[in-house]
């Protein structure tokens, strides 16, 4: 069953073009992972500063290495500081309507 989940984030005024760039590397890196089916990345009309991330991996076993790979750390390590959440993105895991687990 794949794995689906929601990660949102705001960017602090003045990081807006530093996330962005961040933010397309990461998903370059992402979308080459065998496991990955969808990362895209999205911005509220009304508020670009205010980010939703989509993504959908194949199983658990895709998203855990989704979350091992090197790459991930030193990502979330610079977006950190340029965000307004404490701890990093909000994640929201999804199922898909009249579905379970």
């Amino acid at each position: 069953m794949t794995k689906t989940l929601l990660a949102e984030f705001s960017v602090k005024p003045g990081a807006e073009e530093r996330v962005a760039a961040l933010v397309a590397e990461y998903t370059a890196q992402v979308r080459k992972e065998p496991g990955n089916v969808v990362f895209d990345v999205y911005t509220k009309e009304s508020n670009p500063r205010a980010y939703w991330v989509f993504e959908i991996y194949q199983d658990e076993a895709a998203f855990q290495e989704h979350l091992a790979a090197p790459y991930g750390p030193p990502f979330n390590a610079e977006l950190g500081p340029l965000i307004e959440e404490q701890g990093g993105s909000v994640l929201t895991f999804l199922n898909r309507a009249g579905t379970a687990g």
